[in-house]
């Protein structure tokens, strides 16, 4: 057990505080009207960025933010555990210049309101990045009060909350705010590139699909003295699917995401799977799986597979296998090829870059040229696919997509309810066959 356990702070997956050089945006930059209402007092180019989640994944953000444009500050930060955000500052001074990061003492919020305080100190550009469980709330919070978003993934960890994402993206379209979401691989150039030549029909009609995202156990964090339920449980948050959706949505969502990608941005008819705690059964794993198997089948006869794990000690795997009709596309390790029938093989000799600081060049780009992007409808559906894919494991049941999307229970409390004191409990580990 004392394996998984690391201090805080300690640096986590997804490449936090990444060393990238800086992409600078010259030229004269056009705004149009929502844009420019949208900056603080119209009247500067400085765009005010606030971070809500100060964790690895949002410091890295954070760092990518500042580096995305050369007149961009960051002003307020917000996280329910404070020494989580000075740590965070901490680490910031570290990685960014001093002149970019003006965030005074009474912009350093702290609580369950942390995130309202953030969108209400002035700021032009939200970096959402809490556990999942609290997104959905957070981007509509910062859409109403005409915020251009960056979302991290999931976006949710329910149906009740993926439609609250969907209305929030609609809302920000209407707004001419960018919404950029935290799915990467799809800023990734190589990706990009080979989904282009899937898209033109180089291997035939897209069959299926195969995804599979195994890797070891990640981090946990052992009770301290004083610290209540709730404390224990937001500094785990991985091992509660009312905070992180299960491991299947928080971090294989990635592989379900390139899979709706490849076939077209298309959601699938029904989902059936299966899934389970073989390895991870202590009480310190909460009340999630460490397995998944799911099979998606779409409109159209193509079918969609699923499996990821989080087990030490075994073969890990991240790859997409996609089969046409004319070819296989495949992605393993940072390799993209295209092995193609009657022809030569294509393999990506393009460009690299750093999906994580692209997603933000593109996103304050955006901003600048007053041609707001908007990845909200994908990033729910990718989202959703994964919650529907969970849900079909937990019960043991074939489930369509207008049961799941339309599905109204909630995992987590209501958050006017969330308190240090409030014990939230929850179903329990799911069992196949019975409700859940």
């Amino acid at each position: 057990m004392e394996d998984n356990v690391k201090k805080a702070g300690t640096t986590r997956r997804r490449a936090f505080l990444k060393s990238t050089g800086r992409a600078v945006i010259g030229g004269t930059l056009a705004y149009n009207m929502g844009i420019v209402g949208a900056i603080a007092g119209g009247s500067t180019n400085t765009l005010k960025v606030g971070l809500i989640g100060c964790g690895g994944r949002g410091t890295g953000a954070a760092v990518q933010a500042l580096r995305a444009d050369p007149d961009v500050v960051l002003t307020a930060m917000g996280d329910v555990f404070a020494d989580r955000l000075e740590h965070s500052l901490k680490a910031l001074a570290d990685e960014v210049p001093t002149e970019k990061l003006k965030v005074s003492r009474d912009h350093r919020f702290v609580g369950f309101d942390a995130h309202q305080k953030v969108i209400d100190s002035g700021v032009d550009v939200v970096l959402l990045a809490t556990p999942p469980g609290f997104r959905p709330e957070h981007m509509m919070a910062a859409v109403e009060a005409g915020k251009h978003v960056f979302c991290e993934k999931p976006v949710a960890v329910d149906a009740p909350g993926v439609r609250k994402v969907l209305a929030a993206a609609r809302k920000a379209k209407e707004k001419n705010l960018s919404v950029v979401s935290g799915f990467c691989y799809r800023y990734d150039y190589a990706n990009r590139a080979m989904f282009d030549r899937i898209r033109k029909g180089e291997i035939g009609e897209l069959m299926a699909v195969t995804t599979m995202r195994y890797g070891t156990e990640l981090w946990s964090f052992p009770r301290q003295p004083g610290w209540t339920d709730m404390e224990y449980k937001l500094r785990n948050w991985l091992y509660y699917r009312w905070l992180s959706g299960d491991h299947i949505v928080e971090q294989a969502v990635h592989s379900i995401d390139l899979m709706c990608w490849a076939i077209g941005n298309q959601v699938p008819v029904r989902a059936t799977g299966s899934g389970g705690r073989q390895v991870r059964t202590d009480p310190i794993y909460g009340d999630i799986y460490d397995h998944f198997a799911i099979e998606f089948e779409y409109a159209n006869g193509a079918r969609g597979y699923h499996f990821c794990r989080q087990h030490n000690n075994c073969t890990n795997r991240n790859t997409i296998e996609m089969f046409g009709n004319k070819g296989l596309a495949r992605i393993t390790l940072g390799r993209h090829v295209l092995e193609l029938s009657g022809r030569e093989n294509w393999t990506y000799q393009g460009e690299k870059n750093d999906m994580y600081q692209t997603e933000h060049d593109e996103l304050f780009a955006s901003i600048r040229n007053g041609q707001p992007v908007n990845d909200g409808e994908w990033m729910a559906n990718s989202t959703m696919m994964a919650i529907m894919g969970r849900d079909s494991a937990y019960t043991g049941q074939t489930i369509t997509w207008e049961e799941a999307i339309n599905s109204t229970k909630s995992e987590g409390p209501p958050h006017d309810k969330l308190s240090w004191d409030l014990k939230w409990e929850g179903p329990g580990v799911a069992v196949p066959g019975r409700a859940v």
